[in-house]
């Protein structure tokens, strides 16, 4: 069991190294310039990416960023209204095809927002339809059939993650700060110097 630990860490890390670090500068000066000027980040997808999305919501709303998650799917169905001309919407899809992502890319075009595609497919068709794109490399999946979605979500929690921690510190978030919004549980009690 160790083994297969080990070869899904060293697939992860191959993903991981094969980021374009320019190019995800950017996308972290652009984030973190949304933010200062009153934005917010949206964080889109579909089935297993949406509690990946959330998490990462989650993390920027603790450090008092302001972050949305949108639904793929449920975007052209009235919750296109989150988004404001000011926002940054990150559009996660492995493959670049899902229908329900090349519908909302075509959208958030015609609204003119600025949208970042997170993807492992560097042929497909949001490559073609967006301009700002954070394409990563992934080996395999790491289950028996190369299909579900296992390491492609693990690593896009760590950039997600990693995203958020960079953009708190350009906008420079303290500790202070996140005390402010966590006041509950073992992190609230620990923040307040209590013994947990």
């Amino acid at each position: 069991m160790i083994q297969y630990f080990n070869d899904i860490l060293e697939t992860v890390k191959d993903s991981i190294n094969s980021l374009d670090e320019k190019t995800f500068e950017v996308l972290i000066q652009h984030c973190t310039n949304c933010i200062k000027n009153g934005g917010k980040i949206v964080a889109s997808g579909l089935g297993k990416n949406v509690p990946i999305c959330e998490k990462f919501v989650g993390t920027m709303n603790s450090l008092g960023m302001d972050a949305r998650f949108l639904h793929t799917n449920t975007a052209v169905h009235g919750d296109l209204g989150m988004v404001d001309k000011d926002d940054i919407v990150l559009l996660l899809s492995k493959s670049g095809n899902t229908s329900e992502s090349v519908l909302l890319a075509k959208y958030l075009n015609e609204r003119g927002t600025e949208t970042w595609l997170l993807s492992f497919n560097t042929d497909c068709k949001l490559t073609s339809m967006l301009e700002n794109q954070l394409i990563l490399e992934l080996e395999n999946e790491g289950d028996p059939w190369d299909i579900v979605p296992n390491n492609s979500t693990t690593i896009y929690l760590l950039i997600l993650q990693g995203l958020a921690m960079k953009i708190s510190e350009r906008l420079g978030i303290t500790l202070d700060d996140f005390k402010i919004n966590h006041p509950g549980g073992g992190i609230g009690a620990k923040l307040r110097g209590e013994v947990v």
